[in-house]
């Protein structure tokens, strides 16, 4: 079964910056369409981004021109880079792949994003 990993969250001011890692215990990671994801309190997890196999990028409208998407594939990890952070990007982020099926792995546990002053 493959295991996701999500670190690097933690408590930030308005207009801050984080890193989020994403590792993922699988052969030929390099293969995957990876996606970040996000879940605020009381709300449905939705996609933040995605990066495909080849290192192209696709954005939410709400994060565009903040966030950006990276992978190291020798690494087994994607990254999110958030930058001017905002209070409403506080949620638990996650990644994982992106099929046209839906199909996805177990969901990791996360790492919470807090942003206030």
């Amino acid at each position: 079964q493959v295991q996701v990993e999500e670190s690097g969250g933690g408590l930030v001011q308005p207009g801050g910056s984080l890193r989020l890692s994403c590792a993922a215990s699988v052969r030929d990671f390099s293969t995957f369409y990876m996606g970040w994801y996000r879940q605020a309190p009381g709300k449905q997890r939705e996609l933040v981004g995605s990066i495909t196999s080849g290192g192209r990028t696709n954005y939410a409208d709400s994060v565009k021109g903040r966030f950006t998407i990276f992978r190291e594939n020798a690494k087994n990890t994607v990254y999110l880079q958030m930058n001017s952070l905002k209070p409403e990007d506080t949620a638990v982020y996650y990644c994982n792949r992106l099929t046209a099926s839906g199909t996805v792995w177990a969901w990791g546990q996360g790492t919470q994003v807090t942003v206030s002053s």
